[in-house]
């Protein structure tokens, strides 16, 4: 069950979008379970999609009463380069542009379905929607990602991810120069108050920290940094 608060960025918005948003659902799937009587305003079963929300109404979400999604199929068209692979794990240089695994707007053409495609016994490891996959990159971020290839694996990348075992490195190009040569960055994310398709540093955002070194300056065609970022 997921429980929010409505935020002044999404008072008046339908109810139906703010489920989608919350459930990463389609609107269709959502208002679909709003209909099946899956959601909770202020303690009330409502079943109508059309509902406008208050400021700091209550929402319950019951994700159990999604319409049932696919499975991710085999789709030997993908592209992508496998970098190191052994009977416990495969290293994926995932290239950007390539969506990680299906979701609402991408039933296909993920690296799910290319994964499938190439190592068929992925579909009995972790989630069912997205085999093997024990973390993300965005569809625009190109790099690696460890896939899990057994049972074991799994559960042994997700406790290490949650322990903050694991070391994550970014290179990303930034506007301007920075007052200093390294630093942290430390400050909740969350969604965007002012627009919820996006995240932001919020007050009630998820704690995240960063550290960071400046890689080069430039000055032409415009005043720009490449950063390596460091994920604490």
């Amino acid at each position: 069950m997921i429980h929010e608060e409505i935020p002044p960025a999404l008072a008046g918005e339908r109810l139906d979008r703010v489920v989608a948003l919350v459930t990463d659902a389609s609107r269709s799937d959502a208002a679909a379970l709003v209909t099946a009587g899956g959601v909770l305003v202020d303690g009330h079963v409502t079943l109508s999609g059309k509902l406008r929300l208050q400021l700091g109404q209550q929402i319950d979400v019951d994700e159990t009463k999604l319409p049932t999604v696919a499975l991710p199929s085999a789709d030997p068209t993908i592209e992508f380069k496998v970098v190191f692979e052994d009977d416990q794990v495969i290293v994926v240089d995932k290239p950007a542009g390539l969506v990680v695994h299906p979701g609402a707007g991408n039933q296909s053409g993920t690296l799910v379905n290319g994964l499938l495609a190439r190592y068929p016994e992925l579909s009995g490891v972790g989630e069912a929607h997205r085999p093997g996959i024990v973390h993300r990159l965005d569809i625009g971020t190109s790099g690696l990602m460890v896939v899990a290839r057994t049972v074991r694996a799994y559960h042994e990348l997700v406790f290490a991810l949650s322990q903050r075992d694991v070391t994550r490195v970014y290179r990303t190009m930034v506007w301007g120069h920075l007052a200093n040569p390294n630093g942290v960055i430390d400050a909740p994310i969350g969604r965007d108050h002012r627009d919820p398709m996006r995240m932001a540093v919020v007050v009630d955002g998820k704690s995240a920290r960063t550290r960071y070194s400046v890689l080069t300056k430039y000055a032409s065609p415009a005043a720009a940094s490449s950063l390596e970022c460091r994920l604490e």
